[in-house]
């Protein structure tokens, strides 16, 4: 149990550090010389990099953001290659390497807890954890921003179609918790987002915000 516990609390820092890099912040700077967290929504994720500096900067911040989530579940994957520890320890291990990587990206500690809603970072995780639930979840994410336009909304369904994709699939128990915890978290990222979504002010993409839009974002 304490090589489990040792284990999982190294897996779990490494993880968040890996998450931790600020993909959005570090691109718009070298980029555009602003401060993301300025800009939009405040948030360092993919969408606002989009709206605020284009299309390339936008899709490179998602991709980057995607191989975080990937990279620290990847790892741990690999660990019984190399390392002898029970096989029914590595559900587990993998479900806190995807939270800390996830808690990484909203939470960065590089830029005072400021970061993204982790809607990437979580995509990167799942499809790593589980292929099949995260081509359904991404499926689900590109079938409602298609139609809608909103990416907020895309991600708030695609959170709650994880926690029900792990069920139907019969995944691990430790999988079908991590679906349950990572989609209610992002959910609650987008508390804000559903407030809008609810008065019919939600951006589409595409679509300049608003001066009133832009002060709610930045103000939550």
């Amino acid at each position: 149990m304490g090589l489990l516990l040792g284990l999982g609390v190294a897996i779990a820092l490494v993880s968040y550090l890996l998450g931790s890099f600020p993909t959005g912040f570090l691109l718009t700077k070298w980029l555009k010389g602003i401060d993301i967290r300025e800009q939009g929504s405040g948030s360092t994720g993919a969408t606002n990099v989009l709206r605020t500096v284009g299309k390339g900067a936008g899709a490179t911040v998602l991709v980057v953001d995607a191989l975080k989530g990937a990279i620290a579940v990847g790892l741990v994957l690999a660990l019984p290659q190399w390392l002898n520890f029970p096989a029914a320890w590595q559900p587990w291990l993998v479900v806190g390497a995807g939270l800390a990587a996830i808690l990484g990206h909203s939470k960065p500690i590089w830029l005072q807890f400021r970061g993204g809603k982790s809607v990437a970072t979580s995509i990167g995780v799942i499809l790593t954890m589980s292929p099949l639930v995260g081509l359904g979840t991404f499926a689900v994410f590109g079938l409602v921003l298609a139609i809608w336009r909103i990416v907020s909304l895309g991600s708030i369904v695609g959170a709650a179609t994880v926690i029900i994709l792990m069920v139907v699939c019969q995944q691990p128990l430790a999988y079908c918790l991590f679906g349950a915890v990572a989609g209610g978290y992002v959910i609650l990222r987008h508390r804000s987002n559903i407030e809008r979504l609810l008065t019919g002010t939600e951006p589409q993409i595409g679509k300049k915000l608003t001066t009133k839009v832009q002060q709610e974002m930045s103000s939550n």
